[in-house]
């Protein structure tokens, strides 16, 4: 539906005339007319009449309908024509500075990038090397992806802020955007898309003009449409760079402005039009490095997303298409997986250009000299490429003219350093011309500076220059002041802060000084700039740049006393990012000395590897560094794999804050713990998420208190906090309270089991939680000596409008009754209640319980119910609770009622809900009921073979059932059931029963997917009454627990895989724990995973302690074939040694394997196995040894 107009407007052109344009209009009584005269007039060129009905009805002219068409017929050709030269404009890319002066095709080179929605956009400082190492620790899962082309999409959003670090690809997604619009691919309902980008834009800063004669300067086809009307065309603005901004964009000062046709600053008309005072229904999109996020106001911002860059499948797919000979492509992956730096670097699509741009010169020319591995390296070549590219490019040789070069590079370099301080990416021609940077030679430095000069817009205005990315802007700067040092010619007057560093006499005092300059910068402002100058102070890269030094330059300087320096620095300070960088300084000087030191205790395969290891600073220092840069996700961090202590959390901080989920349970964790872990949370750059803290009894209450100082702080983003177990009290809640009452608290989940908190500490807790601003959704209060008074004091949130709780455990606390239960109970039936979830495990109810409890199910929200180990609900009690299970309002999904004794009269009474209509039941667990027997299973089979029974789930361990009631179960299974998980562990089923199950369980009615038979003191007979099971095309079963029937032995396994060997099979899970099984097992599982057709993902054979290394050996040769498609493998326990790990580091490293977790707990790996499996081709991402 076309949108109603809100004005009459007229645009169009007329040859000279020397009277008014006259029509006649005619109004009902009471009605206005405004409207320009045509009647009697000729007109011609374009004309378009825009027209309002006020009224709802439409406007019957047959001379209207005509002029509308012409108009309509006019925007779609002037669209047409603008997206075309848009989408020429934007279809090519140039990567740097083009080998041979041409351009790529955007689309034959695009690589999606990653990119995240939500955060804010408050400022961020760090350097932003230190951002990319940040965030490519951050698991993925904490964050929601968001397509390029989906930033408008489905929600309502005016103006979209993206963030990405220098060269991250901010401006090609923009591209990618507009190219993919102009090539009618996505969002066609926008109409115009017009793309400012702010360094043009400065160029105009000192213009007075008005919104559309801007527009009219940068896109000149629009002035046909005359002024431009947001409620008939659908406009996005794109303005990209706002880091590049040298406007003031003073939003406080500056006059308010409503008229597209007023003359104002640039800077005037770009606040109004932000703030939506210039056309208001105008979409904006604004692109930002991190630093300059905060000067768009806040409320000006619907959505905040960032760019990530490259994720690690990106990034080998960049690489393949950037090379077209795949061999040399896989050459380089490979190599730049060895170095973890350069990896983490490659997050940066342009440092991937960099890198592909050196690399397949070295590895694919026969260049001679070492692979670059560090960044110095890597920026030296890639620096000497550029120096012989303008050699060839202009002067038609190959030897550099070595006084122009070094000249070149000095200027360029000043230029670097000098802007270096400021973070300036952009340049224009004054600042070159204050660096002795002749403009008019500019082409000629085209090899490292690249001209940034869009003629499409006709813009004569001036020229925009930039360094192809921040980290070349600060090896040059690196460059430049380690030339300028050592010519030991300093008369040049260099007034910056950073010039400081040549005021010493010798090498190596220079680099201390600039060690401690950039120890002094909290944000790492300098970080890389020292990276750099360290590793360009090597003589292995001086050699490199052979040419550009003088032989007076040549200095004697050993690195020994600067790695002595910056080792003495790492041990006086704790660990932080601020000093982790010195790790890859020592890195640039190569020296990995105290690095070495340390991985051979991270690689030894016991679980509490430091436990007896004495670390010195230094050492803790680079376990933090090796830690934060292993290939492994930092997902997870166990604090037991180390030193359990005050001390160790404090050595490893930075690892906890990169973690978004720390388990610190058992570790003798006093209140000091608590006031480092405040620390971590009040940090912006901490991704934790869920603390696990239990079983910490010295934790106490003043613990608790210091905690909450972190969690009161608008940068803490914990979710889930678990301190039980941990001597707290009252007192704790009162310290808890603020924290949950705090707009700024992202605290969801709470378990305070196991403390004394009583009904005094429960009911501050409630005023925390009666607070609008609480978000919490999960409490557990599991034992914590609470009576009826909790249920009360809870009862009163459970009713509030504004309570988010849906998760409650009040299990284990005794002293609840019944009469606990009724008041929690008037809170159920509250239609404000969310409560989904309640747990009553072992509080002494009874069936008055059940009486309350069935009342409250017939209104309330409650899914899921667990009455486990209250032993005392007898059958009246189930029996009540069956009426409120009946009832058509019940929602109820799950039911627990674990060693409740359970009868065959109980039976029947939850058989009764199963066959209701109404009943919502759809998970069942009765186990470790002993008197529910094989009687028991025949009433519940009554309800499970009704229609009605909807029930996927039924779980009966330890029922002291036989081979007897299988046959009910068989019954029930070939009916038409919704049963899709069944447990029947720990019952003397025997072979007689699985052959009677196996009957049900071909019936092509049957929909189980989940089959638990361990210890049902089943042989070969069971898995030979399985085999057509797993065969028939008909068969859901894709997981089979067999584990702990030690009789099935090596000839029930080869039976299981002959049904595997069908192409039929859809078993995914196969868990084979302690069947007492050899290499001839893990023979014939190896030739199942070897299938093409074979859909086996998770194999478990632990506690198989003939298994050893030739049977690993055996199953290796499944995992490295091209066919398996195993994720996971569980081989706990298993006698292997140090051969087997070897061998199945061997398969891993094979290109087609896809195993992503291996379990070899409780193994010998020798000295080698884990250092083996860690290996970066092995591509384990979970590894438990």
């Amino acid at each position: 539906m076309e949108p109603e107009l809100k004005r009459v407007k007229i645009e169009g052109s007329t040859p000279p005339h020397t009277g008014p344009l006259q029509t006649s209009i005619s109004a009902q009584t009471g009605g206005n007319i405004r409207a320009p005269v045509l009647h009697g007039n000729h007109i011609t060129g374009p004309l378009t009449v825009i027209y309002n009905t006020h009224g709802g009805e439409d406007v019957s002219s047959s001379s209207t309908s005509t002029v509308q068409t012409c108009a309509s017929g006019l925007t779609e050709d002037l669209l047409t024509v603008y997206k075309q030269k848009l989408g020429k404009t934007f279809q090519s890319i140039n990567e740097g500075i083009s080998q041979h002066g041409t351009s790529t095709l955007l689309n034959e080179i695009y690589t999606e990038l990653y990119i995240t929605e939500g955060g804010s956009g408050e400022v961020n400082n760090e350097h932003e090397v230190r951002q990319i190492e940040t965030a490519s620790r951050r698991p993925a899962t904490q964050e929601k992806p968001i397509n390029c082309n989906d930033l408008f999409k489905d929600k309502p959003v005016r103006t979209v802020l993206t963030k990405g670090v220098a060269g991250i690809g901010k401006t090609v997604s923009v591209q990618k955007f507009i190219l993919d619009w102009a090539e009618g691919k996505a969002n066609q309902d926008i109409h115009f898309i017009f793309p400012l980008p702010f360094r043009e834009l400065n160029l105009m800063m000192k213009k007075n003009l008005s919104l559309m004669v801007l527009l009219h300067t940068f896109f000149s086809k629009v002035k046909e449409l005359g002024t431009i009307d947001c409620d008939t065309y659908k406009i996005l603005f794109i303005f990209d760079g706002l880091d590049e901004c040298r406007l003031p964009l003073d939003f406080q000062k500056n006059e308010s402005l409503w008229d597209v046709t007023e003359s104002a600053s640039v800077d005037v008309l770009l606040t109004n039009l932000i703030k939506g005072n210039l056309l208001p229904s105008a979409l904006l999109w604004i692109t930002t490095r991190p630093a300059t996020a905060h000067h768009i106001l806040p409320e000006s911002v619907d959505l905040v997303t960032e760019i990530r860059g490259f994720s690690d499948a990106h990034k080998e797919e960049y690489f393949k298409k950037r090379i077209s000979d795949q061999s040399l492509a896989n050459s380089i992956i490979t190599h730049i997986r060895s170095s973890r730096s350069l990896y983490i670097m490659c997050h940066i699509p342009v440092f991937c250009w960099i890198a592909a741009t050196v690399l397949e010169r070295v590895l694919g020319e026969a260049e001679t000299g070492a692979i670059p591995k560090t960044l110095t390296q890597m920026f030296t070549h890639f620096l000497i490429f550029q120096i012989k590219h303008r050699n060839q490019k202009y002067q038609g040789k190959c030897d550099p003219d070595l006084q122009w070069t070094r000249k070149m590079i000095l200027a360029l370099g000043k230029l670097a350093f000098q802007k270096l301080e400021k973070g300036d990416l952009i340049f224009y021609e004054e600042d070159l011309r204050e660096c002795g940077i002749d403009v008019s030679d500019v082409l000629v430095y085209s090899g490292v500076c690249t001209q940034i000069f869009r003629k499409e817009f006709v813009l004569h205005l001036g020229k925009v220059f930039s360094f192809v990315h921040l980290s070349v802007q600060e090896f040059l700067a690196a460059l430049f002041a380690y030339l300028t040092f050592i010519s030991k010619d300093r008369t040049e007057q260099l007034t910056l802060d950073l010039s400081v560093i040549f005021n010493q006499s010798t090498v190596s005092d220079f680099l201390k000084s600039a060690v401690d300059k950039a120890l002094q910068s909290e944000n790492g402002h300098f970080d890389l700039f020292l990276r750099f100058l360290l590793g360009l102070s090597l003589e292995s890269n001086q050699t490199l740049l052979r040419g550009l030094l003088t032989q007076a330059e040549s200095s004697s300087y050993s690195k020994e006393e600067t790695v002595q320096y910056i080792k003495e620095k790492i041990r006086e300070n704790p660990p932080s990012e601020q000093f982790i960088n010195l790790f890859h300084c020592l890195n640039e000087l190569n020296d990995q000395s105290l690095v070495k030191e340390v991985q051979t205790y991270v690689n030894r395969g016991d679980y509490f590897r430091l436990s007896a290891v004495s670390l010195s600073p230094a050492q803790w220092s680079a376990l933090v560094f090796v830690l934060l840069n292993s290939e492994e996700e930092l997902d997870e961090f166990f604090l037991q794999k180390y030193y359990p202590s005050d001390e160790c959390i404090l050595r490893l901080l930075p690892v906890i804050k990169a973690s978004r989920k720390s388990v610190l349970s058992g570790c003798n964790l006093t209140e000091r713990s608590c006031a480092i872990l405040a620390s971590a949370l009040i940090s912006k750059s901490s991704s934790l998420i869920e603390l696990n803290m239990n079983d910490n009894e010295l934790l106490q209450d003043s613990g608790v208190q210091l905690l909450s100082d972190g969690l009161n702080s608008s940068h803490c983003k914990l979710e889930k906090l678990e301190i039980s177990r941990c001597s707290l009290t009252e007192k704790s809640c009162t310290a808890l309270v603020s924290a949950l009452s705090s707009n700024y608290s992202c605290l969801k989940e709470l378990d305070l089991s196991h403390n004394e908190i009583h009904d005094s500490g429960v009911k501050l807790l409630c005023t925390g939680m009666a607070n609008p601003h609480c978000k919490l959704e999960i409490l557990k209060l599991e034992n914590c000596n609470l009576t009826e008074k909790s249920c009360a004091a809870l009862n009163s949130v459970l009713s509030l409008k504004s309570s988010s709780l849906r998760d409650l455990t009040l299990s284990q606390n005794k002293m609840l009754w019944d009469l606990g239960v009724k008041q929690l109970s008037d809170g159920l039936k509250n239609s404000h209640c969310k409560l989904e979830n309640l747990a009553l495990i072992d509080c002494n109810l009874t069936k008055e319980s059940c009486a309350a409890l069935a009342s409250a199910l017939r209104s309330s929200s409650l899914k899921e119910l667990d009455l486990s180990y209250n032993k005392r609900l007898q059958i009246s009690g189930v029996q009540l609770l069956s009426d409120g299970l009946k009832d058509p309002q019940c929602k109820l999904e799950k039911l627990r009622l674990v060693d409740c004794n359970i009868t065959k009269e109980s039976c029947a009474a939850l058989a009764s809900v199963l066959s209701s209509k109404y009943s919502s039941l759809k998970e069942l667990d009765l186990s470790f009921n002993y008197m529910l027997l094989d009687v028991g299973v025949k009433q519940l089979s009554a309800g499970l073979n009704k229609p009605h029974c909807k029930l996927e789930k039924l779980e009966l361990l330890y029922c002291n059932l036989t081979e007897k009631c299988s046959a009910d179960l068989a019954s029930y299974l070939s009916s038409n059931s919704n049963l899709k998980e069944l447990c029947l562990a720990y019952n003397k089923l025997q072979d007689s029963g699985i052959k009677l199950l196996s009957a049900g369980l071909e019936n092509p009615y049957n929909k189980l997917e989940i089959l638990s038979l361990g210890s049902c003191n089943l042989s070969k007979e069971s898995c030979a009454a399985l085999v057509p099971v797993l065969s028939s095309n008909c068969s859901c079963l894709r997981e089979l627990n067999m584990s702990d029937n030690k009789l099935v032995q090596d000839s029930g396994v080869k039976l299981l895989c002959h049904a595997l060997d069908n192409p039929h099979s859809k078993l995914e899970k196969l868990f084979l724990r302690g069947c007492g099984l050899t290499k001839e097992s893990c023979e014939a599982l190896a030739s199942v995973l070897s299938l093409s057709y074979s859909s086996l993902r998770d194999l478990d054979m632990s506690s198989n302690e003939l298994l050893q290394d030739s049977g690993v050996k055996a199953l290796s040769a499944g995992l490295e074939n091209p066919h398996c498609k195993l994720i996971k493998l569980t081989l706990y326990k298993c006698s292997i040694t140090e051969k087997g790990w070897a061998a199945l580091a061997s398969a891993l490293k094979s290109n087609s394997s896809q195993l992503r977790e291996l379990n070899l707990e409780d193994n010998e790996p020798g000295e080698s196995g884990v250092e083996l499996l860690k290996n970066p081709h092995c591509k384990l991402k979970k590894l438990q040894i």
